[in-house]
This record gives C-alpha cells, sequence and structure tokens, in this order.
C-alpha cells in the first residue's frame, strides 16, 4: 500500500498535542484590527488558541496522519 498523502491546508491549520487533542487558531484575525475594526479585549482574544471541535476532530486527524 503506498502511503496515504497529507492534506497540505490542514497541515498549515491544526496541530496535534501531546494527548491528541487537535489544535487551531482563531478566525477573524486577518484584517480590520485597527480604527473602528475590533476592540483590543477582542484581539487579545484572538491570538489565544483553540482546540477543534469533537464533531470535526476525525475527519482533521485523518487529514494529517503523519503529524
Amino acid at each position: 500500500m503506498p502511503k496515504i498523502k497529507t492534506h497540505s491546508g490542514a497541515k498549515k491549520r491544526f496541530s496535534l498535542t501531546k494527548s491528541g487533542k487537535v489544535k487551531r487558531a482563531k478566525a477573524n484575525k486577518r484584517h480590520l484590527l485597527s480604527g473602528n475594526g475590533k476592540t483590543t479585549k477582542r484581539k487579545r482574544g484572538l491570538r489565544m488558541g483553540a482546540y477543534a471541535d469533537k464533531t470535526n476532530v476525525a475527519a482533521i486527524k485523518r487529514m494529517i496522519l503523519y503529524k
């Protein structure tokens, strides 16, 4: 059997923790970061990572098998 290719988009967006959880970055931190866009408190919250929802974990792990 040949090796399964890792999904290029998934390997850039997700990482696995030692315990097997899937870590991800939060959305909405690309633009409108100054002026009348988002508050400082909201931007600070977006800096923190988050874990993928349990309904998506199996699909993500299939995409990043060797990571």
